[in-house]
C-alpha cells in the first residue's frame, strides 16, 4: 500500500525560550559572565521550579516508600506515584498506566531496554547501529 502526502495542520503557540528559561532557577546563573547554557541532559537534567517544589514537598510531608507500607505516609506516597503514572499515560495517549515505567535516568532506561528488550528480540548476527557521538550510557549497554 502506498500512501500519498498527508496535509496535517496543527496550531501551536510559538516556543517562548525566555519564558521556559524562567522556569529553571539554575539558568539564571552566569558562568564566565554569560548566561548558563546547559546541554549535558543525558547525565543530569536541570529541574524547573515546579519539580524542585514537588520534591521539597515530598521530602517535607511524605517521604515514604511507594508500594512498601500500609501506614498513611506510604499510602499517600503510593497514591501520588500512581496518579502521576496515570497522568503520564494519558499525556502520551498510552493504553495502560501499568505500562509506564519510571527510571532514575537515561542510563538506567537504556540498560533496561538493552537487557530486557534486547535479550528477547536480538539474536546472533543482529546489529545495533550507533554513532561514535553517542553518550556513553547508550554505548556500553549494547556492548554487553
Amino acid at each position: 500500500m502506498v500512501l500519498g502526502p498527508v496535509d496535517i495542520q496543527t496550531e501551536t503557540a510559538p516556543l517562548d525560550v525566555e519564558q521556559i528559561r524562567q522556569d529553571f532557577p539554575i539558568l539564571r546563573r552566569k558562568v564566565h559572565g554569560k548566561r548558563l547554557v546547559y546541554l549535558d541532559n543525558a547525565a543530569t537534567s536541570q529541574k524547573p521550579q515546579s519539580v524542585i517544589d514537588a520534591i521539597s514537598h515530598y521530602y517535607s510531608n511524605t517521604n515514604a516508600n511507594v508500594h512498601r507500607g500500609v501506614h498513611c505516609l506510604a499510602e499517600e506516597a503510593t497514591e501520588a506515584y500512581e496518579t502521576v503514572r496515570r497522568k503520564v499515560c494519558q499525556f502520551i495517549n498510552g493504553d495502560d498506566p501499568n505500562s509506564i515505567v519510571f527510571t532514575r535516568n537515561t542510563t538506567e532506561s537504556v540498560n533496561l531496554v538493552a537487557h530486557a528488550w534486547g535479550r528477547k528480540f536480538l539474536g546472533e548476527g543482529d546489529e545495533v547501529v550507533l554513532t561514535v557521538t553517542e553518550h556513553h550510557s547508550n554505548l556500553v549497554p549494547w556492548q554487553l
